[in-house]
């Protein structure tokens, strides 16, 4: 009687894990991050585009071995701003909260946002900003800026994929890459032990010996104790008779 009172409780738990399963799922595959600015934050687009102070949604919309695609949506999802070109970045400190880090600006200019961090993760994405803006960005804040040639704002998200990506100096020169994305740990190897070898004037004559003088102690050991055995069967038959 208990058991069909269980079963259907049973029953509609199975079926409210099915059922909210797979959108925390998503949720991790896409890394959507609800993000609130408290100022005005730049982001890449055409030209400087500002986002005004406010909540917005960061969604990963594509990944591949060497470059993502992020989108930032309005805050109930239905407006996007922008589809974001990004290259994945290591970092050795993983947190557990969302972190996002800025070129600071001068006073009363908006901070352009720099990389976007997911909770738990090593790997973040690294912003890559229209070459032209690129150049003056990292004349401002006087630090390398990834760039691409194309403006990402208006590319398909096919062309995004392959767009070619280099960093620029303050300077506006062209610069590598390793100067902005950095790169992860190359893995520790540990050597083996190098094998002790014998001298070349070694000998194996003492080794013969001490076999020798293992075997003789054997045979001696193996002779006395047979000889105790037939001393002891002689004993018992006398004593039977």
């Amino acid at each position: 009687m208990k058991l069909m009172k269980i079963l259907p409780i049973a029953l509609f738990v199975l079926a409210a894990c099915a059922f909210l399963l797979p959108t925390a799922v998503a949720d991790e595959w896409n890394n959507k991050t609800i993000v609130t600015f408290s100022e005005p934050v730049e982001v890449p687009g055409v030209g400087a585009q500002v986002l005004p102070a406010g909540t917005y949604i960061f969604k990963l919309m594509d990944s591949t071995s060497n470059r993502n695609i992020v989108q930032i949506f309005s805050a109930d999802g239905n407006h996007l701003f922008t589809t974001i070109l990004a290259i994945p970045n290591y970092r050795l400190k993983v947190t557990g909260k969302t972190v996002m880090t800025f070129r600071e600006r001068g006073e009363g200019q908006p901070e352009a946002i720099r990389a976007w961090f997911y909770p738990g993760a090593n790997w973040g994405q690294e912003f890559v900003y229209p070459k032209s803006r690129a150049i003056q960005l990292a004349a401002i804040v006087k630090e390398p800026v990834l760039a691409t040639p194309i403006e990402v704002a208006e590319a398909p998200v096919e062309v995004l994929r392959s767009a070619p990506v280099e960093a620029v100096a303050p300077t506006g020169e062209t610069i590598d890459m390793a100067t902005v994305v950095e790169p992860p740990p190359a893995p520790v190897v540990e050597e083996a032990p190098a094998a002790v070898e014998l001298p070349q004037t070694a000998s194996f004559v003492p080794l013969f010996g001490l076999i020798g003088l293992m075997s003789l102690g054997t045979g001696v050991a193996l002779w006395m104790f047979t000889k105790k055995n037939a001393n002891e069967r002689a004993r018992l038959s006398n004593r039977a008779s």
